[in-house]
């Protein structure tokens, strides 16, 4: 999937995960000559855009996130039509957890402002009914329906968002490592440098390098972003025999997340036959260039859960699919959508720190990336929460009331 150029583009974009591949589109939709680079093969497992399956949900404790996936889901659906196939199974999407959890009170605060319908359940006979029997609540815990749910797939979904850039004449290629990033003559654009020797020339710059984010950024220009990769396994287990029909997505299973100790997501059965996908939301420090490949999370905390709430439903001797991933963590879990500013101006933007929750607003990060490329401001979005200053102002980012979701498990 590489073409040639002739080295002058009007923006460069960095990393080709689904943020980048997400951002090329729009910009190539919007007449700018772009040129996507990526330091890999293209849809390489290396980083955080491979795999089976992503979850997508409109559910959130923060008020912010909600508006961005309903749009993101939109323009999914928009994109499934340009390009004829899908990457995106519809299904509900259901939330539990104790009643008392701060994050899931806050989360129905979020679906009451945000105008979400919510469905709060707290009999195990109706949880039973609408679930075909799978899932069980624990004394004390509620549950939370909501319609927009639903599984993507993330090296297809890649693929689609960057077969529609090339459509729209942007230029892609890969195994192409960038190492510097300058300004141009004259304070003008920017030059890009390639471990190979080549240099681009941009008038604007996008940086969507995931995990790889707070290296690059150090190098050129000496900040110092709190991003820090994680190293997370994905689980599949094995449905007991006669069962596997009741966590399909034909029979309304959904995608879920259990708040509170362990922070547990899971998809339906789809991506292998017979298996679920029941996975820690969570991971341990790494080094993207350094990765103990055979380290996995601990599964114990999981087998537990799924004794509690899928009793007799799910083997749990042990998973029988790990596939590993990484996450790029900030202190308060918010991403980082920014210009890098000092002597970049806005001439280079840079996305990252998605924190396990980015991929399914990839769409609406690359519309957002492209407008502030474009435009100089983004529309429609609360891009205050995002800004790289807040964490000069205050190391922890912003303040949140709810627990935390992921730091609490980077140590395992």
């Amino acid at each position: 999937m590489g073409s040639s150029g002739d080295g002058e583009f009007d923006v460069i974009v960095i990393g080709a995960g689904i943020m980048g591949s997400c951002t090329a589109y729009e910009l190539s939709k919007r007449g700018r000559r772009t040129l996507l680079l990526e330091k890999f093969d293209f849809l390489h497992h290396l980083g955080s855009s491979h795999g089976e399956s992503r979850t997508i949900r409109s559910t959130y404790p923060e008020l912010y996130y909600p508006p961005m996936v309903l749009e993101a889901a939109e323009l999914w659906e928009e994109a499934q039509s340009e390009i004829g196939y899908r990457v995106y199974t519809k299904t509900p999407h259901v939330d539990v957890g104790p009643a008392d959890n701060k994050s899931l009170r806050a989360l129905i605060a979020s679906c009451e402002t945000n105008s979400i319908p919510l469905r709060v359940i707290n009999d195990q006979s109706q949880v039973s009914e609408l679930f075909s029997g799978t899932f069980t609540l624990p004394e004390g815990w509620t549950a939370m329906v909501t319609e927009l749910g639903g599984v993507l797939k993330p090296t297809k979904a890649v693929a689609m968002f960057q077969s529609l850039a090339i459509r729209l004449g942007a230029v892609l290629k890969d195994r192409v490592e960038v190492i510097k990033i300058e300004r141009g003559e004259g304070a003008a654009g920017v030059h890009v440098f390639t471990s190979s020797g080549h240099m681009f020339k941009g008038s604007k710059c996008v940086v969507t390098v995931g995990a790889w984010t707070e290296k690059l950024v150090n190098s050129v220009s000496g900040i110092s972003l709190p991003i820090q990769p994680l190293h997370t396994t994905i689980c599949y287990w094995k449905v007991k025999e006669g069962l596997e029909d009741r966590f399909s997505p034909e029979r309304g299973f959904p995608t879920f997340a259990s708040y509170g100790e362990p922070f547990i997501y899971g998809t339906p059965v789809l991506e292998f036959p017979g298996l679920v996908k029941i996975a820690l939301h969570g991971g341990s420090p790494c080094d993207p260039d350094k990765r103990e490949w055979w380290r996995k999370s601990s599964v114990d905390s999981v087998k537990s859960w799924i004794e509690q709430v899928f009793p007799g439903c799910v083997e749990t001797g042990e998973p029988v699919i790990c596939q590993a991933c990484m996450y790029s963590m900030t202190p308060d879990e918010d991403y980082v959508i920014d210009f890098l500013g000092g002597q970049f101006g806005k001439d280079v933007v840079v996305a990252g720190g998605f924190s396990g929750h980015g991929f399914k607003m990839g769409p609406v990060v690359g519309r957002v990336v492209a407008e502030m490329v474009v435009e100089g401001e983004v529309k429609g979005v609360e891009m205050k929460h995002f800004r790289i200053g807040r964490f000069v102002e205050d190391p922890r980012g912003n303040a949140k009331e709810h627990e935390d979701q992921v730091n609490s498990l980077i140590n395992l």
